[in-house]
């Protein structure tokens, strides 16, 4: 093959560039504020077996389960042609949960479609029974729309119908509509980018340069496993409910490992639950293959040569991996967060000297919608906290974490599009736990509402704190608070209501653990 070091280096970055220039279009082409301030999408490139070649710096949780959809995106068709662009959310078939949606498109090169152009963005309403898509569900219909497989452009014509009924089941159609388009022209980008590369320097020297690729993250992989201890290591955690009710839904986790092999084995984990907390196969395996990423070098390029040396065990009608059509609105969420969270648990007894404390453990899920002056509008963000102390410093403050890697929404971007006036907003002093290296702070979010609005708040570590590591101290747990008529009410985790004018909700999120003893 005609690779060498330098060449491999060259293209490692040709083939990341490619999707983050498909990131930036996106980004820039977006209405809605999650999309275009919040950044909660991602892009990679795909060869034709649906092997991930490269991904952009986006959201850990989509790109490891994307794979998923762009498998089921092509096994959902015989042929391709040019100009194709399949669309999907269906979390039963690659998907995460129904307001991520996904569009994949066949890249031609001599007549075969030899690579794949992918996009996940989360849009802020695809129907359901609440404003955000993300209610306290007991069944995946209750979510909103279901997209299996279809091809939104088929040969280089846009199916209108179908565009039509996606919209049409939103709350802010327009909205949708203006998102639905940015990852048109994302995709595009992807395109005309990849066969610029494949013009210049030939396919066959990029395809030999992807295969480099791929076996280089692998044996990259496989020497950051080398490097954990022989044995099996066992952690468990929980969720503090389903939406439905608060109980405690253990996860639990054994990780074996064998010369440069990891198995991840979540048999003991919960059974699956009747509300929204399930979360699909797919998302457990990103989150384990995430975390054996954060071992490795930054260097190491994310595609599918990384996941090779790592196996995921799911039991099936598990809350992990459970059955048609159960609840799966904030299982890529909090569920996911709490799958990196007993993951680590796992690997800090392999490897105390470099495992952090847990982090906030949530992305306390926000969403609203209602009407003003005939307008209908809808919103979603999620809300930073504090990450967990560890062997090398103090948690950071007020960022987000492991599965979510979004920006907050800032304050005149949310004032803007909503009647929404944000009040406080700010660290929370005293929530990170103490330690040699303590965990960072969370923040205080409080949103004062200037129209009536139906609001959910999907959120954990409010019973169960963030776990310190090494003699350090928990992190604080979150508090989510309305006040309503001048007298306030602790709503706990999850929530869903009517709010009116006037009303206030205060977040208060989570701060990291302490990581070591605290000196005297």
């Amino acid at each position: 093959m005609s690779v060498d070091a330098i060449s491999l280096e060259v293209f490692k970055h040709l083939f990341a560039s490619v999707a983050e220039e498909m990131g930036v279009t996106l980004q820039r082409a977006a209405f809605s504020p999650n999309i275009r301030e919040r950044l909660d999408f991602s892009c990679a490139i795909f060869d034709s077996q649906a092997c991930m070649i490269a991904q952009a710096a986006h959201i850990p949780v989509h790109l490891g389960s994307m794979p998923a959809s762009v498998e089921n995106a092509i096994a959902a068709f015989e042929t391709f042609a040019s100009g194709d662009v399949i669309v999907l959310n269906d979390p039963y078939r690659g998907g995460s949960h129904l307001p991520d949606v996904t569009m994949v498109s066949p890249i031609f090169v001599n007549g075969e479609a030899r690579f794949f152009a992918a996009s996940r963005a989360h849009h802020a309403d695809v129907g359901g029974m609440s404003p955000g898509s993300l209610p306290l569900s007991t069944e995946l219909y209750q979510e909103g729309i279901i997209i299996p497989p279809i091809k939104l452009i088929e040969n280089g014509q846009r199916n209108e119908a179908a565009l039509a009924l996606i919209t049409a089941n939103s709350r802010a159609p327009q909205e949708r509509l203006g998102d639905l388009e940015a990852q048109l022209a994302s995709q595009r980008v992807g395109e005309r980018r990849l066969l610029t590369l494949v013009d210049e320097h030939g396919l066959k020297r990029v395809e030999d340069h992807i295969a480099a690729l791929l076996d280089y993250s692998r044996r990259m992989t496989e020497a950051v496993i080398e490097g954990i201890p022989d044995g099996v290591y066992t952690f468990e955690d929980a969720l503090e409910g389903d939406g439905q009710r608060e109980f405690r839904i253990p996860i639990r986790v054994t990780i074996m490992v064998s010369g440069a092999q990891m198995t991840v084995d979540f048999a003991g984990s919960s059974a699956q639950v009747l509300g929204n907390v399930n979360t699909v196969e797919a998302n457990a395996r990103a989150a384990a293959w995430y975390c054996v990423r954060l071992l490795a070098d930054d260097d190491v390029p994310v595609n599918h040569g990384c996941f090779q040396p790592v196996t995921v065990s799911v039991p099936p009608h598990s809350l992990l991996n459970p059955d048609f059509p159960a609840a799966v609105a904030v299982g890529n969420t909090e569920t996911a967060q709490r799958l990196v969270d007993v993951v680590l648990g796992a690997l800090a007894q392999a490897l105390p000297e470099r495992i952090p404390a847990a982090s906030q453990g949530t992305m306390n899920n926000f969403t609203l919608g209602g009407t003003k002056n005939g307008r209908a509008f809808v919103y979603y963000e999620t809300i930073a906290g504090g990450h967990g102390g560890g062997p090398f410093g103090t948690g950071m403050s007020g960022r987000h974490c492991h599965m979510t890697n979004t920006r907050n929404t800032p304050i005149e971007a949310l004032e803007y599009a909503l009647p929404l006036r944000v009040l406080e907003y700010g660290l929370r002093d005293g929530s990170g736990g103490i330690g040699a290296y303590s965990g960072g702070e969370g923040v205080r979010r409080r949103y004062e509402f200037l129209a009536p609005a139906t609001i959910t708040v999907n959120s954990e570590r409010r019973q169960l704190a963030p776990y310190g590591l090494e003699g350090g101290a928990a992190g604080q747990m979150g508090v989510n608070t309305l006040v309503q008529a001048g007298e306030a009410h602790d709503i706990g985790g999850k929530w869903t209501g009517r709010v009116e004018a006037g009303d206030q909700i205060l977040i208060e999120t989570p701060g990291g653990g302490g990581w070591g003893e605290q000196k005297a």
